[in-house]
Protein backbone atom coordinates (compact mmCIF):
# COMPACT_ATOMS: atom_id res chain seq x y z
CA UNK A 1 0.00 0.00 0.00
CA UNK A 2 1.55 3.30 -0.76
CA UNK A 3 1.93 6.28 1.55
CA UNK A 4 -0.80 8.21 0.16
CA UNK A 5 -3.45 5.32 0.62
CA UNK A 6 -2.56 4.72 4.11
CA UNK A 7 -5.05 6.03 7.10
CA UNK A 8 -3.21 8.35 8.66
CA UNK A 9 -5.21 11.01 10.43
CA UNK A 10 -4.01 13.30 12.93
CA UNK A 11 -1.09 15.51 14.60
CA UNK A 12 2.24 14.48 12.11
CA UNK A 13 5.86 15.51 12.36
CA UNK A 14 8.50 14.53 9.93
CA UNK A 15 12.22 14.78 9.88
CA UNK A 16 11.27 17.73 6.93
CA UNK A 17 8.94 19.38 9.18
CA UNK A 18 11.32 19.37 12.00
CA UNK A 19 14.32 20.70 9.56
CA UNK A 20 12.08 23.80 8.05
CA UNK A 21 11.16 24.44 12.38
CA UNK A 22 14.91 24.41 12.79
CA UNK A 23 16.16 26.55 10.34
CA UNK A 24 13.29 28.86 10.73
CA UNK A 25 13.91 29.23 14.36
CA UNK A 26 17.56 29.70 13.59
CA UNK A 27 17.16 32.11 10.98
CA UNK A 28 14.85 34.42 13.11
CA UNK A 29 16.92 34.33 16.08
CA UNK A 30 19.69 35.44 13.94
CA UNK A 31 17.83 38.37 12.05
CA UNK A 32 16.33 39.39 16.13
CA UNK A 33 18.82 41.82 16.45
CA UNK A 34 19.22 43.76 13.18
CA UNK A 35 15.84 43.43 11.65
CA UNK A 36 13.60 42.39 14.71
CA UNK A 37 10.23 42.83 11.70
CA UNK A 38 12.08 40.17 9.60
CA UNK A 39 12.30 37.92 12.19
CA UNK A 40 8.94 37.77 13.32
CA UNK A 41 7.79 37.65 9.65
CA UNK A 42 9.87 34.20 9.54
CA UNK A 43 8.61 33.12 12.61
CA UNK A 44 4.72 34.34 11.69
CA UNK A 45 5.36 32.29 8.35
CA UNK A 46 7.01 28.91 9.60
CA UNK A 47 4.41 28.85 12.63
CA UNK A 48 1.87 29.00 10.15
CA UNK A 49 3.75 26.20 8.22
CA UNK A 50 3.40 24.03 10.98
CA UNK A 51 -0.19 24.94 12.06
CA UNK A 52 -1.21 24.14 8.59
CA UNK A 53 0.87 21.02 7.58
CA UNK A 54 1.25 19.35 10.83
CA UNK A 55 -1.79 20.05 13.39
CA UNK A 56 -4.64 21.15 10.59
CA UNK A 57 -3.42 19.52 8.13
CA UNK A 58 -5.08 22.33 5.86
CA UNK A 59 -6.14 21.92 2.11
CA UNK A 60 -3.68 22.99 -0.36
CA UNK A 61 -6.69 25.64 -1.32
CA UNK A 62 -6.50 26.89 1.80
CA UNK A 63 -2.96 26.97 2.12
CA UNK A 64 -2.08 28.80 -1.10
CA UNK A 65 -5.29 31.11 -0.35
CA UNK A 66 -3.79 32.21 3.19
CA UNK A 67 -0.49 32.57 0.99
CA UNK A 68 -2.07 34.84 -0.98
CA UNK A 69 -3.66 36.79 1.18
CA UNK A 70 -0.60 37.09 3.57
CA UNK A 71 1.88 37.91 0.63
CA UNK A 72 -0.55 40.48 -0.43
CA UNK A 73 -0.45 42.07 2.70
CA UNK A 74 2.86 41.99 3.57
CA UNK A 75 3.90 43.12 0.14
CA UNK A 76 1.78 46.01 0.36
CA UNK A 77 3.67 46.52 3.73
CA UNK A 78 6.92 46.39 2.57
CA UNK A 79 6.26 48.81 -0.17
CA UNK A 80 3.63 51.60 1.23
CA UNK A 81 3.59 50.74 5.00
CA UNK A 82 0.20 50.34 4.53
CA UNK A 83 -1.79 48.37 6.41
CA UNK A 84 1.11 48.76 8.68
CA UNK A 85 2.32 45.26 10.61
CA UNK A 86 0.01 44.93 13.14
CA UNK A 87 -2.85 45.15 10.52
CA UNK A 88 -1.27 42.97 8.45
CA UNK A 89 -0.59 40.03 11.29
CA UNK A 90 -4.15 40.56 12.21
CA UNK A 91 -5.74 40.63 9.00
CA UNK A 92 -3.88 37.02 8.38
CA UNK A 93 -5.01 35.81 11.62
CA UNK A 94 -8.60 36.73 11.04
CA UNK A 95 -7.49 34.57 7.55
CA UNK A 96 -6.66 31.78 9.38
CA UNK A 97 -9.30 31.87 11.53
CA UNK A 98 -11.75 31.73 8.97
CA UNK A 99 -9.81 28.97 6.63
CA UNK A 100 -9.04 26.84 9.84
CA UNK A 101 -13.18 26.74 11.12
CA UNK A 102 -13.90 25.90 7.30
CA UNK A 103 -11.51 23.04 6.90
CA UNK A 104 -12.88 21.89 10.19
CA UNK A 105 -16.00 21.50 8.87
CA UNK A 106 -15.28 19.27 5.86
CA UNK A 107 -15.79 16.08 5.69
CA UNK A 108 -12.65 14.97 4.51
CA UNK A 109 -10.58 16.65 7.81
CA UNK A 110 -8.28 14.86 8.76
CA UNK A 111 -6.33 16.85 11.80
CA UNK A 112 -5.78 17.32 15.39
CA UNK A 113 -9.16 15.97 17.39
CA UNK A 114 -10.23 14.50 14.13
CA UNK A 115 -12.55 11.85 15.97
CA UNK A 116 -14.09 14.53 18.10
CA UNK A 117 -14.36 17.08 15.31
CA UNK A 118 -15.19 14.68 11.99
CA UNK A 119 -16.07 11.11 13.41
CA UNK A 120 -17.33 10.17 10.33
CA UNK A 121 -13.67 10.36 8.75
CA UNK A 122 -13.05 6.70 7.71
CA UNK A 123 -16.31 5.96 6.20
CA UNK A 124 -15.49 8.83 4.16
CA UNK A 125 -12.04 7.94 3.60
CA UNK A 126 -13.28 4.28 2.58
CA UNK A 127 -15.75 5.65 0.25
CA UNK A 128 -13.23 7.84 -1.41
CA UNK A 129 -10.17 5.37 -1.51
CA UNK A 130 -12.19 1.87 -1.54
CA UNK A 131 -10.30 0.54 1.27
CA UNK A 132 -10.88 -0.34 4.73
CA UNK A 133 -9.47 1.94 7.69
CA UNK A 134 -7.45 0.11 10.31
CA UNK A 135 -8.62 2.66 13.20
Amino acid sequence: MTHSLRFQPGFRLSRRDVLVLLLGGATATGWWREAPWFSALILFTVGHFFLFCNVLRMARRYEQLWTAVFLGLAVTTLRSDTPDWGQTYGLSLLTTVILAALQLRHPSYHGVWWQRVNPDLPQWWAQKTGLQHPV
